[in-house]
């Protein structure tokens, strides 16, 4: 209740009849019998009006029900089994009142406590649930001056429609995130990627809202559900069985669910949403979920067909052949391809297997660079282990410990990997390897002896791939050709501005030189004016 509002009750209180005796007993806590009989000062009954003098009441015990016998060694009371009976005082209709507007205000302080204490709670679970959320171990120590670095990015005005400096902001990832500023970060970088991309691909999703969405049923509802345990189930906010982080992550998969009715849910998803609900709200973390799957192309790999996964495994094994020939060879002498170890790699993002301190920094490369830096990371995992790895030789042991032993050999080596990530640039072997694989595709058809259904089936998949390949290939045209007819529009207006400086530029020049003409004309004005008087001529001698 505002101030106002206590003013005015209490006000009304002094039009008020005067309370009842019972009423102000129940205000102040007692009931009317035990104010009687413990004769409480202040809250004696009042007398019967008409009476001429104060008289001691005797009050009715009746109500007590029989007393127990007097003990023979207590002490005889004249005046009754509990002490002296308090003389009856009448109380005034003024302090009847101010007792009346004592209690109101009581009561309205109790109620103010009360709310602030549930604040104080509220705020109490956030920030435990703030702590729980960011429960690990980071890679990279983040030092003061890289932390000032952020803050201040962070904090300048109308950053949403500011450009930085690429190579700061890549210098600044490089040297560390704050753990208690990385969700604030990954809005920041998903930020500068719209105001450097400002013409989005065509696949973008439908923008509903939220919260519209969460009251919308699912068919995927099951699928996520089961998965819910198995995501993170050793970290304490999320492991309570549909507890509040069990809940959020629900409402996030359920969400993208109904927006991309193609990919609905795939397992892995439950850890990419996981790691960004870890950094951030709810609704901030179901955002940048979109932002990855839609922006930073991560969407592809989650399709129903998995065509993408088959060739991302195949361009990881060309990595391999190209960049560690002899873990290639060893590998492929017991028959390990990279879709028995590294499938949860490129699903969960690292999440299901390593620390989430080096899943963080994997994130934050990611906003950074793109869905690339899944391929850097898996490169430099393994050539890094190399030598361990060529120490294996069967298939269980060599899968093993890529599995098993290698997420969990040191942060000094996770931090090593992280660094040779920055150092490497993989993009057009990618988009080579990609090409190949679909020349691979179809001489295979071709040269197969298949039935003519098993050549149409293969060839109707092709086409398929192909198809979107083209489709991904003219919406990238599309962007390109909206990023050239904007730079030809600045180009434009830039040569607009161009010439009207330079006309501005040679007024200014005639205006300059009529100045100075005028000038030179004052000046030989002031020069007549100020000439050499003249001299004047000598007296005539006078004549004798």
């Amino acid at each position: 209740m505002k101030g106002g509002a206590v003013e005015q009750c209490l006000a009304c209180t002094a039009l008020l009849p005067e309370p009842s005796w019972e009423l102000l007993c129940q205000v102040a806590g007692l009931d009317s019998l035990a104010a009687r009989v413990t004769g409480w000062p202040g809250l004696a009954p009042p007398a019967a009006e008409g009476s001429s003098s104060q008289v001691l009441a005797v009050p009715d015990y009746s109500e007590l029900g029989e007393l127990p016998p007097r003990s023979p060694l207590e002490p005889v009371c004249e005046d009754g089994p509990f002490g002296p009976v308090p003389e009856e005082k009448k109380r005034t209709s003024r302090e009847l009142r101010e007792l009346w507007q004592k209690a109101i205000l009581q009561q309205i302080l109790l109620l103010r406590m009360e709310k602030e204490n549930q604040k104080l709670q509220a705020s109490e679970n956030d920030l435990l649930n703030k702590r729980l959320k960011l429960d690990y171990e980071e890679i990279t120590p983040c030092l003061k001056e890289v932390t000032t670095v952020w803050e201040k990015m962070l904090a300048t005005p109308g950053r949403s429609k500011i450009k930085f400096d690429m190579e700061k902001m890549h210098s600044a990832v490089g040297q560390g995130v704050p753990r208690h500023h990385r969700g604030e970060i990954w809005k920041f970088l998903a930020e500068q990627h719209h105001l450097k991309h400002q013409f989005p691909s065509k696949q973008q999703p439908k923008d509903t809202p939220y919260k519209e969405l969460l009251k919308q049923l699912t068919s995927q509802q099951h699928a996520i559900l089961i998965d819910l345990g198995r995501t993170f189930p050793t970290h304490p906010y999320f492991s309570a069985q549909l507890g509040a982080g069990q809940l959020s992550l629900y409402n996030i998969l359920k969400a993208y669910s109904l927006l991309d009715q193609e990919v609905g849910y795939c397992q892995g998803l439950s850890f990419v949403a996981g790691i960004l609900l870890l950094h951030m709200g709810e609704e901030e973390a179901f955002n940048m979920l979109k932002f990855l799957m839609f922006d930073m192309g991560l969407r592809k790999q989650y399709r129903p067909d998995m065509i993408i996964l088959q060739i991302q495994m195949y361009q990881l094994s060309r990595l391999l052949h190209d960049y560690h020939r002899d873990l290639y060879n060893h590998l492929e002498e017991h028959e390990i391809g990279p879709s028995l170890y590294a499938a949860p790699w490129f699903l969960t993002v690292f999440a299901s297997q390593f620390p989430l301190g080096f899943v963080a920094r994997v994130f934050d490369m990611i906003f950074l660079q793109g869905s690339e830096v899944i391929f850097k990371v898996a490169l430099s995992l393994l050539g890094s282990h190399k030598p361990l790895i060529l120490q294996h030789e069967n298939l269980e042991t060599i899968v093993d410990f890529i599995k098993s032993t290698l997420p969990n050999l040191g942060l000094v080596q996770m931090e090593k990997t992280i660094s040779q990530v920055f150092e490497m640039d993989i993009s057009k072997q990618l988009q080579a390897y990609e090409v190949e694989y679909h020349v691979l595709q179809e001489e295979l058809i071709d040269s197969s002896p298949l039935s003519d259904n098993q050549r149409m089936d293969k060839l109707e998949k092709t086409n398929s791939s192909l198809r979107k390949q083209n489709l991904d290939l003219l919406e990238q045209l599309q962007v390109a050709n909206g990023r050239i007819q904007s730079l030809e529009a600045t180009i434009e207006r830039l040569l607009t501005s161009e010439s009207k400086l330079k006309q501005a530029t040679l007024a200014l020049e005639l205006e300059r030189s009529a100045l100075l003409q005028t000038v030179a004309q004052l000046q030989g004005q002031m020069a007549e004016l100020s000439g050499p008087e003249p001299e004047h001529a000598p007296p005539e001698p006078v004549g004798d």
